[in-house]
Formats: structure tokens, C-alpha cells, sequence
């Protein structure tokens, strides 16, 4: 770790703290994510050897670059390019955009997929997708779509929306562990009524995004494929 200085703490995570820093040998700034070690007895956390490995694989100007990765004691640093602003302060930036709203510590929760607040202990991808298609609403609306206060408020946000499922829309849904067959029954609202500014194909693509049953949400090469990006040229 003597090849790079520490500058200023710049954003910490569940699993990590971030750093902005500067390689001594290049005099290049970098950023530096510091992964913890200490509650791991059987070394390097899952979340950062998939992330690792999918950095790896992908090179693309539209995706941070990891450029080193260092094994120093009960750490591991992942060393990435350097960039001004991340989305959400690109967001926070803009006028357009209200900014009180982002100060509240849970966040994250607000583009949590249902099937994890439901108790699932299988999930894959689509969990990511559900994420994304929140902050596509978002980015439309200028607002959070579902801004829950705790996991079952963000739970009956989503419902409200979606609809409450049933064993015919989310086959297995009854068989989480935080299922409740008391939750209120809710009917799915239209779409374009709560995301008014959206064209028609663009509701397509975030009704797929925002399936409740995750085997039936669109997957991410798919999404691209949509008709809502027929005329966006995507750079490879």
C-alpha cells in the first residue's frame, strides 16, 4: 500500500470505505475502496470476489475501471479510476432534482428488490435489475419511487404500487419467510399515471423491470434489446 496515499474519505458502504488518493508513482489520483477482513474466517468476502471478477471482464467507457487490486494485513483494496461525481451526486447537482430527500439513512432500501425484503435466500441478478428500473423512475420523476422509511414500509410501497402479489402472479411468493398473508391487498396502479412522463415504450421497459416475481423480470441483455433504446447508438 506504500505506492498510494490516502487523501480524503469520500463515501463508506455496507461493505467498504471509499477513498480519493494519489499513486506516488504516476502522481495519477485514484480511488480507493478498503473492503473489511476482520468478520471473515474464511477470507475474502463473496461480494468483493464477484466484483472483482465482473471489473475484470468488464471494459467499457461507461463502466468504472478497476485498474489494481492489494491484499495489505486484514485488508483488501480495490484500486479504481477516479471520477468527479457518481449518479447519485450527478443527480443532487441538478437543479431539477430535490436534494433533501437523499439525506435519510436508509437509502438503500428504497431500490431493494421485493424478493430480499421478503426474506428470500435465493436471488440472483434480477435484484439488480429491480434497482435499476427504480432509479429509472427516478431519473424520470425526479423523485424516489419507493422511499420507505423501514423494510415493511418500502414492502407496502411497492405493493401499493404493483399490486399485492398472489401464488397466480408470483408462483411461491406465499412460502417466504416474511410473507404475511395479512398483508393488504392491493391492486397494481397504472404505470403511466405514476410515472407520467414516460413514452409508452419507456412504460414497457420499467413494467418489466418492475415485475414483483423475479424469474419473470426482464433480464439486463434483454433490456437493452427494448424498442425504448432503438434510437440510442450503444458505444462497445
Amino acid at each position: 500500500m506504500e505506492q498510494y496515499e490516502k487523501v480524503e474519505k469520500i463515501g463508506e458502504g455496507t461493505y467498504g470505505v471509499v477513498y480519493k488518493a494519489r499513486d506516488r508513482v504516476t502522481n495519477q489520483t485514484i480511488a480507493l475502496k478498503k473492503i473489511r477482513l476482520e468478520q471473515e474466517d474464511e477470507g475474502v468476502p463473496s461480494t468483493a470476489i464477484r466484483e472483482i471478477s465482473l471489473l475484470k471482464e468488464m471494459q467499457h467507457r461507461n463502466i468504472v475501471r478497476l485498474q489494481d487490486v492489494v491484499h495489505s494485513e486484514k485488508r483488501l483494496y480495490l484500486v479504481f479510476e477516479y471520477l468527479d461525481l457518481d449518479l447519485k451526486k450527478h443527480m443532487d447537482s441538478s437543479p431539477d432534482f430535490a436534494k433533501d430527500h437523499r439525506q435519510i439513512k436508509v437509502v438503500t432500501l428504497w431500490y431493494r428488490a421485493p424478493e430480499i425484503l421478503l426474506g428470500s435466500r435465493q436471488y440472483s441478478t434480477p435484484v439488480d435489475v429491480w434497482s435499476v428500473g427504480c432509479i429509472f423512475a427516478e431519473m424520470v420523476n425526479q423523485r424516489p419511487l419507493f422511499p420507505g422509511d423501514s423494510e415493511i414500509d418500502e414492502i407496502f410501497k411497492i405493493f401499493g404500487t404493483m399490486g399485492t402479489p398472489n401464488e397466480d402472479t408470483w408462483p411461491g411468493v406465499n412460502s417466504l419467510p416474511d410473507f404475511k398473508s395479512t398483508f393488504p391487498r392491493w391492486t397494481p396502479k397504472d404505470l403511466a399515471t405514476v410515472v407520467p412522463n414516460l413514452e409508452p415504450a419507456g412504460i414497457d421497459l420499467l413494467s418489466s423491470m418492475l415485475c414483483l416475481d423475479p424469474s419473470r423480470r426482464i433480464t439486463a441483455r434483454n433490456a437493452l434489446e427494448h424498442e425504448y433504446f432503438k434510437d440510442i447508438r450503444f458505444v462497445v
